[in-house]
């Protein structure tokens, strides 16, 4: 082999490991943003949890939400089933003592006192005031009017509301591909 086909072999692999280096990179910096917004929605989930064991004995358990005609039956083990991992996963790149120390920091008791009423009993008031279904992005529209230092996402509006289906408070409603929500009464 000689020296020159040497050199235009070796500057073949230093373009192909340049390449590939690159192409690493800018998977690592899509898979980062991916986490991020998987520890997002870990944290939500987690919330939301949180929410639904400490408001369990409020349910009154005689008033089970209705079902649409159109929505697939489900079992509550089904519904478990489906739930329960979802909330117990930790990535593993997360260390526990890390995670239990930021915990604390961003809900303490003085801050959940400012904040006023929890978001549930906001949007079962709003659906109080109207005798017609109302879509979630409504809900959102008329909560941040009326609670203008309110700003809650519209996955979070979405979550309550959800939960509020599963404690029985509320009603939910398919219309086609939308999703209406009245108050039980």
């Amino acid at each position: 082999m000689s020296s020159q086909s040497a050199a235009r072999l070796r500057s073949r692999y230093v373009e192909q490991v340049a390449s590939d280096l690159e192409e690493n990179r800018r998977r690592q910096e899509e898979l980062a943003k991916r986490i991020d917004i998987l520890k997002q929605e870990e944290t939500l989930l987690t919330d939301i949890l949180e929410l639904a064991e400490r408001y369990e004995g409020f349910a009154d358990t005689s008033r089970l939400p209705e079902q649409a005609q159109d929505e697939p039956a489900r079992t509550r083990a089904q519904r478990d089933g489906d739930a329960a991992p979802a909330t117990r996963r930790t990535p593993p790149s997360t260390p526990a003592p890390a995670k239990a120390a930021a915990k604390p920091a961003t809900r303490t008791g003085a801050q959940g006192a400012s904040r006023g009423p929890l978001l549930g009993d906001l949007l079962t008031e709003l659906l109080a005031g109207h005798d017609t279904p109302r879509a979630a992005k409504d809900l959102r529209d008329e909560l941040m009017t009326k609670h203008p230092s309110r700003r809650p996402t519209p996955q979070v509006v979405r979550n309550t509301l959800e939960s509020l289906v599963a404690k029985g408070r509320i009603q939910r409603h398919k219309q086609r591909r939308s999703v209406l929500y009245t108050l039980v009464r």
